[in-house]
């Protein structure tokens, strides 16, 4: 009996892969739906969220089971949104993807696992605007034991790049905060960049802000001229709804800062002690409260997007087309937005 191929053996496991991707895909789907919820992504199995359905195995087929329902539950009848398949085939694609960049090497684990975190992160933002903690957090924690096979130099390039990320975006909160007198970066970002830092080292952190900030502005100016919103459409609470023109309620208090460094008169040797601790710790505004005391809900005006799809975006384009960004770009803004070759 013939020997397979070494390209022969080589083509199966890519395709194992690629069915890998497509597999986490459907799982990825349980995570953007259960997740914001804070709901268990384990029990109960995957169900129609119409009439409660319990899928048989052979309904969880990643692609075929979407088609072959005819994009419709066997219980109800309802519509399956095409967002399932498309997740399901992204997934895949970038696992392809990751393997095509990096090959069968250790540089391949973090990719993947980066590529299964930032897959529903985006998602879930473009859906509640959130980015949860309980995913860049454990997520950054990754990225940095990841990073410890690699030896001592890409442990510190990753833990460095995770406090700078951190810090940076916190940083960038409360100058928009001062400037704005309201919300100019989303709570849940600077934490979705400190796990991309601790994935890329801090040597990207440049290149994904700059690359983020680019498309999403390009994008939202699009989206802004042909639906009048920058960004993806929520539901309205009653605590978003425009109020009346004219002066505010003598009764509500103003905006303020609560930033211990920030009160008049404090001593400079004071401020600098209280710094590091506001930036890590301390809460950037005092919320607007409603009638039970509570922080109102904040809802995005037309003009706001989320940001975390950008980051996500731009961290996938370091990661997969780093030598193909070295190439083409001048040499010393390669070496400026990522460290590319």
């Amino acid at each position: 009996m013939p020997t397979p191929s070494p390209g022969w053996i080589e083509t199966i496991f890519t395709l194992f892969l690629l069915v890998v991707g497509l597999c986490i895909g459907s799982f990825l789907n349980v995570v953007i739906a259960r997740v914001p919820e804070g709901l268990s992504i384990v029990r109960p199995g995957s169900r129609c969220p119409k009439c409660g359905h319990v899928l048989a195995w052979y309904e969880n087929i990643p692609l075929l089971s979407w088609l072959a329902l005819r994009a419709r539950c066997r219980g109800c009848k309802t519509p399956i949104s095409a967002r399932y398949p498309l997740v399901e085939l992204l997934t895949g694609l970038l696992y392809f993807a990751c393997l095509r960049r990096f090959g069968w090497t250790y540089e391949l684990a973090p990719a993947l696992v980066l590529v299964t975190l930032l897959v529903p992160l985006t998602f879930i933002d473009l859906d509640h605007w959130i980015l949860p903690l309980s995913m860049t957090v454990s997520g950054t924690l990754a990225g940095i034991a990841l990073a410890l096979p690699r030896g001592m130099d890409a442990f510190w390039d990753a833990l460095i790049g995770a406090g700078v990320g951190f810090l940076a975006f916190r940083l960038m909160e409360y100058v928009g905060w001062k400037l704005f007198k309201k919300e100019a970066l989303g709570a849940g970002d600077k934490y979705l960049v400190a796990m991309l830092g601790a994935f890329l080292s801090w040597r990207a952190l440049l290149g994904i802000l700059l690359f983020a900030s680019m498309q999403g502005a390009v994008v939202g100016i699009l989206m802004l001229l042909f639906t009048g919103r920058a960004g993806p459409r929520t539901e309205e609470t009653p605590a978003a709804k425009e109020e009346p023109a004219g002066e505010p309620d003598g009764d509500e208090p103003p905006l303020t800062m609560t930033w211990d460094f920030t009160r008049a008169g404090l001593p400079a040797w004071k401020r600098l002690v209280l710094v590091p601790f506001c930036l890590l710790f301390q809460p950037i505004p005092d919320a607007p409260l409603d009638e039970e005391g509570q922080e109102e809900d904040w809802v995005p005006d037309r003009t706001s997007i989320p940001f975390g799809p950008w980051l996500a975006l731009a961290g996938l384009e370091l990661l997969l087309l780093g030598p193909w960004l070295g190439r083409v770009l001048p040499p010393e803004i390669a070496m400026m937005v990522g460290g590319l070759p």
